[in-house]
């Protein structure tokens, strides 16, 4: 991640002397992103730094969710950036300006072989983590965003096609926006204490309650500590002579091995509470 982090602050630097020299709103639009990864990086090299802090007094959980909250930082700015590309594409259709394709496309190439670089550093990782999901995002729309610029530096070249320039960006805003507004949701359900996804609180309850020694099954709630770990409360009202220690052991093993809920806190009743929440 560290390598990443430096080779996408070099390239941005590359790109944005290639931008005001070839006068490419694309390269710049390409830089300004590949500061963003680099940015993205290394928020995301915090939040694992914090996230590896063990629970205390003021944090009984963990710190874990930092890296949730490193994802939705990064998947914000993700957003933003997409959206003013939008808007300077617009711009640029409305006043042209001259455009050198060849530096256009000697950047992008070299730009190209940095993003594939670091968006595969972050590959094996992202498949696990919302928050390294969310830079390697960053680079792999920056690395189509290369394919974009050098397209539109031929075109320039072999056809004098300015206008593709500022066609290309806001195909890349259009990408980077689609990849921003379908991962936040994710984030912003876990940081909600939204339900797990594969989980139905239906058929949590349905399960508690099939459990021998279990009247009935109330107040569930079911959420997610962090990425990986679920957790679950509920209250439990005990059939008459039901062994309590007996039916947790056997609600708490049932609970881990169907549903996935490593974290279960169960209140035993011998009689109904209100279940008004």
């Amino acid at each position: 991640l560290w390598w990443a982090v430096g080779a996408n602050m070099l390239l941005t630097i590359a790109q944005v002397i290639g931008g005001l020299i070839s006068g490419s709103l694309s390269l710049i639009a390409d830089a300004l992103h590949n500061f963003s990864d680099a940015a993205s990086l290394l928020i995301a090299l915090v939040a694992i730094r914090i996230g590896r802090k063990p629970p205390d007094q003021f944090k009984t959980f963990g710190y874990k969710r930092a890296e949730t909250i490193a994802a939705l930082i990064n998947l914000t700015t993700l957003i933003i950036i997409g959206l003013y590309l939008c808007y300077e594409a617009i711009m640029r259709f409305i006043t042209p300006d001259p455009i050198a394709g060849w530096t256009i496309v000697i950047v992008a190439g070299i730009a190209l072989v940095v993003d594939i670089f670091t968006a595969l550093l972050t590959y094996s990782q992202s498949k696990n983590s919302m928050n390294i999901r969310a830079a390697f995002l960053h680079n792999l729309t920056d690395a189509l965003a290369s394919v974009g610029v050098i397209i539109a530096g031929t075109l320039i070249l072999l056809y004098g096609w300015i206008w593709t320039d500022a066609a290309m960006t806001l195909l890349i805003a259009g990408y980077v926006l689609y990849h921003g507004i379908n991962e936040i949701p994710k984030v912003i359900h876990l940081l909600m204490e939204g339900t797990p996804e594969g989980i139905n609180i239906d058929d949590v309850v349905r399960s508690l309650e099939q459990n021998d020694g279990v009247e009935d099954a109330h107040h569930v709630h079911v959420w997610q500590l962090d990425e990986h770990t679920n957790a679950m409360e509920a209250h439990i009202l005990l059939s008459d002579n039901a062994d309590m220690d007996q039916v947790k052991t056997s609600l708490k093993s049932m609970l881990h091995d169907e549903f996935e809920i490593q974290h279960s806190t169960l209140e035993f009743e011998n009689s109904a509470c209100d279940k008004q929440d």
